[in-house]
């Protein structure tokens, strides 16, 4: 991507990340309904370029979009979408493109949540290499003639119960639509993703009231000094802890909240 359409999809990572950061969204159904709207625009070139028109209106076409969507998706991924299309794209592929890689994204999203990002990787990379060594396998994953129904029931047999499910996921959207890309690029490209969430390291941070920008901002700074890596924060309220914050990271906890600073001294009255 160039220009436009490269400031266009960082903002709208930024967005996505926004999005995950709240627990209550569910990564996995966004994943899902960003990928039923890339195929939707994959699909009609006509509409892809309605909502790509540098001539009209930013805010005309969300109205657009919105519409289209109501009902489809929720009330998440309409956000998204509407955002991506307020955004100037240099060319009207170009949204289709970086609508597939938020999808994935969510998806791996969902893996780094639930502790499985390394696992998927790996899944990647191994599917790749027995690619590689079966010409049987790759003809009839990238069979043109061969339908979405054959494919997926092939896919599920060879990884059902065997891999993750977001690997499963991405590996049946990569070959059922590969938007004329190989298989191999494909791969390629979902592996370099999951390498690039899995450099980020996860904090979930639990606090009695939300944080501000300015908090989150300082928070963040302060837990990538001490793990020496970017850090990503999953934010939760829960009035139950009173005041303060408690973060996790992997399996480190660090508590500050009066809560548990109370239950302390009461163990220590007990004691």
């Amino acid at each position: 991507m160039n220009g436009a359409s490269r400031e266009a999809l960082a903002a709208a990572r930024e967005s996505l990340d926004a999005l995950t950061d709240n627990t209550s969204v569910d990564a996995a159904k966004l994943a899902e309904e960003l990928a039923a709207v890339t195929a939707l625009l994959h699909r009609e070139v006509s509409l892809r370029r309605v909502l790509t028109d540098p001539a009209q209106a930013g805010e005309a076409k969300a109205e657009l979009a919105g519409r289209l969507l109501s009902g489809q998706v929720g009330g998440a991924t309409a956000d998204l979408v509407s955002g991506l299309v307020r955004a100037r794209w240099s060319q009207s592929r170009d949204l289709v493109d970086g609508l597939e890689e938020l999808a994935a994204t969510a998806d791996l999203t969902a893996a780094q949540q639930a502790g499985s990002l390394d696992s998927v990787e790996d899944e990647l990379f191994r599917f790749g290499r027995i690619v590689d060594s079966s010409k049987e396998l790759r003809a009839a994953l990238t069979d043109k003639s061969a339908t979405v129904a054959a494919k997926t029931e092939l896919l599920r047999s060879l990884l059902g119960g065997r891999v993750t499910p977001v690997t499963e996921r991405l590996v049946i959207r990569l070959v059922t639509a590969p938007r004329g890309r190989s298989l191999e690029a494909g791969l390629d490209s979902l592996s370099k993703l999951a390498a690039a969430r899995r450099d980020r390291m996860v904090a979930v941070v639990t606090s009695a009231v939300p944080l501000t920008d300015q908090q989150k901002q300082r928070l963040g700074a302060v837990l990538a000094r001490v793990y020496g890596r970017q850090m990503h924060l999953n934010l939760d309220v829960d009035p139950e802890v009173v005041g303060g914050i408690s973060v996790r990271v992997g399996d480190e906890l660090i508590d500050g909240t009066v809560s548990e600073r109370l239950s302390e001294a009461a163990r220590r009255m007990a004691g």
